[in-house]
């Protein structure tokens, strides 16, 4: 058998063919490819599938692989395929599509039909619905579905959630537990079911194709030992060709899914062929899942494989597209598994609460490890110290965050740090305040500014290094400037009372002499005064060398009458008013002598 490989090809498909129903099928006109006549599965316990497992493997009916985890690749690369396969009536050709996933624990998921819930409401839907609803970049589908009721069938774990429980029922199963492990085979209801490391993905198909590298068909038969192979129709299932759907794995841990085109009796492969095909692949553990006419390929939520072209327009044909449960590739994430103490992160990977550590979040640091002398163990993980961190409480508070859980800022300025549990600044040298908020004081430099410049001149010098003649910085030359405008006032302000109180002072000089002089010319004019008025009085008739003359008296009646003597006895006649010119004339002081 040889494949060939190429980056795009559709076969030309002349004529539309109408669906056969398998030989167990019971719709016709439906492509269902059926393995079982009642039921799903084969009823008999685990312990029977232990009995029927070849010598080789013991007692271990399932295997398991480290998935791969790099995240330095694509999520996933898928490709069409054509290849050539030899049968019974010569060789034909089969195409499909087979897609190589990275990290399947955070790309590669198991979907219920549309969405959560699915299972629970009997819902089966086209495999392009379900990828929409879950944004895959590609999917497939992938469990087995009762046709009547249309019940999802087997087990299924969706992104952590236990859907479906088929009660230790054995069928080939492909799970991804939460530490990413790959797990094929077969599996007992307590392992389905087991907390210590739990399943994530997990859904049943039908039939082991490859175990270790080697075809596992024939084991698979004996190891699921349905009663109705003894008819015929279980080996029919294996043997007829059909479309067909499968999930495996490389030796490097990627999953590997394959898709395979084709019409039950007439195009697609066997079980045997199909396990040959995977396994000159590089594929070491495989199981078969859903065919048939619902063997579906999906690629950005676009249906891409056939018979897509003749099952929409024409209402003869019925496609059995609408399935159960749907594998899902999408962007890296962190799958189902960061639990209650955890978050997913950017990165695709869980981000865990303090104290928890592992793939999912799950296991307690503490209890194993201790949390060192910073910390106490508790319920929830280690309690830390304040200013100390980590999962063991190791680590000191990040650069910039101080105190209880790290959670508080610090406030310190100009590069400097802090105290990792109270918060204080050290201030690098040339800084100084509480928060390292101040330049050194001009003549000060080092640490906490406590030593004093030696410059000569009164240079200044560097308040990191104390270096004498250095371009001040401009912060030092706005506090220099502050400074020297400070002080420039204090001096304008001392200036200036000193002039106001020489002026004050030569003001009152000049008062006191004004006042002087102007007393002194006042006295000087009162004596003026003085002499002038004592000299008049002297020189007055009032004064007394005046009345010491003699003068006549005479009545002015007597000088407008007849005149009487003014002695008794005398009497002057002849004399009228108008005679006498003047009182000289009217009385001589000689005139009685």
């Amino acid at each position: 058998m040889a494949a060939v490989w190429l980056l795009f090809v559709w076969p030309l498909l002349g004529l539309c063919v109408p669906l056969h129903a398998s030989e167990n099928s019971r719709s016709p006109g439906l492509d269902l490819l059926l393995p079982y006549s009642n039921g799903h599965g084969p009823a008999h316990s685990h312990r029977r599938v232990r009995e029927c497992q070849p010598l080789l493997y013991g007692n271990s009916t399932h295997q398991t692989w480290r998935a791969d985890s790099s995240q330095d690749t694509e999520e996933a690369e898928s490709r069409v395929f054509i290849t050539s396969v030899e049968g019974s009536s010569g060789p034909r050709w089969v195409h499909g599509h087979m897609t190589v996933v990275s990290d399947p624990l955070r790309t590669l998921s198991v979907l219920e039909p549309g969405g959560p819930g699915g299972c629970g409401l009997n819902r089966v839907t086209p495999v392009e619905q379900t990828a929409r609803w879950g944004g895959c970049l590609f999917a497939q589908n992938a469990g087995f579905f009762n046709t009547r009721t249309t019940e999802c069938l087997g087990n299924v774990v969706s992104e952590g959630r236990l859907v479906r429980n088929s009660r230790g029922v054995q069928n080939a199963q492909f799970g991804i537990r939460s530490d990413g492990s790959l797990v094929f085979g077969y599996l007992s209801e307590e392992e389905v079911l087991q907390q210590k490391n739990p399943f994530v993905q997990l859904v049943s198909g039908v039939v082991w194709l490859l175990r270790d590298g080697q075809v596992y068909i024939n084991e698979s038969l004996q190891a699921e030992c349905d009663e109705t192979q003894m008819t015929g129709a279980f080996r029919y299932f294996v043997d007829v060709i059909s479309a067909r759907t499968a999930v495996g794995h490389d030796a490097a841990g990627r999953v590997v899914l394959v898709q395979i085109d084709g019409q039950t009796k007439y195009r697609g492969m066997s079980l045997v062929e199909l396990a040959n095909f995977l396994k000159e692949n590089g594929v070491i553990n495989a199981i078969n899942l859903d065919g048939g006419g619902s063997s579906t390929f999906v690629k950005n939520r676009t249906l891409a494989s056939y018979p897509s072209d003749h099952c929409a327009s024409d209402s003869r044909w019925r496609c059995a597209r609408s399935v159960s449960t749907a594998l899902c590739v999408h962007a890296r994430r962190c799958g189902a598994g960061c639990g209650e103490h955890g978050v997913c992160g950017d990165s695709g990977r869980c981000e865990c609460e303090r104290g928890w550590s592992g793939e999912t979040c799950d296991r307690p640091q503490c209890e194993a490890e201790g949390c060192g002398p910073h910390g106490i163990c508790i319920k929830k993980g280690c309690a830390c110290d304040a200013g100390w961190t980590g999962h063991n409480c190791s680590q000191v508070c990040p650069s910039g965050l101080f105190g209880d859980g790290c959670n508080q800022t610090c406030a310190c300025l100009n590069g400097a740090p802090c105290d990792p549990v109270h918060g204080l600044c050290s201030c690098a040298p040339g800084f100084t305040g509480d928060k390292c908020q101040n330049v050194c004081p001009v003549g000060w430099f080092g640490a906490s500014c406590s030593e004093e410049c030696n410059c000569s001149d009164s240079c200044y010098c560097d308040a990191l290094s104390g270096r004498c003649n250095v371009s001040l910085s401009q912060e030092t030359q706005r506090t220099l400037h502050s400074v020297e405008k400070c002080r420039a006032k204090q001096m304008f302000k001392s200036w200036r009372r000193d002039e106001e109180t020489k002026l004050e002072r030569r003001y009152l000089s000049e008062r006191s002499w004004l006042i002087f002089s102007l007393s002194v010319a006042l006295l000087l004019l009162c004596l003026s005064l003085s002499l002038h008025l004592l000299s008049w009085w002297r020189s007055s008739p009032l004064s007394s060398h005046s009345a010491q003359r003699d003068y006549s008296y005479v009545p002015l009646h007597d000088i407008n009458g007849s005149l009487t003597s003014a002695h008794p006895g005398k009497t002057t006649t002849g004399v009228s008013h108008t005679d006498s010119d003047s009182e000289d004339e009217v009385w001589s002081p000689s005139s009685d002598r």
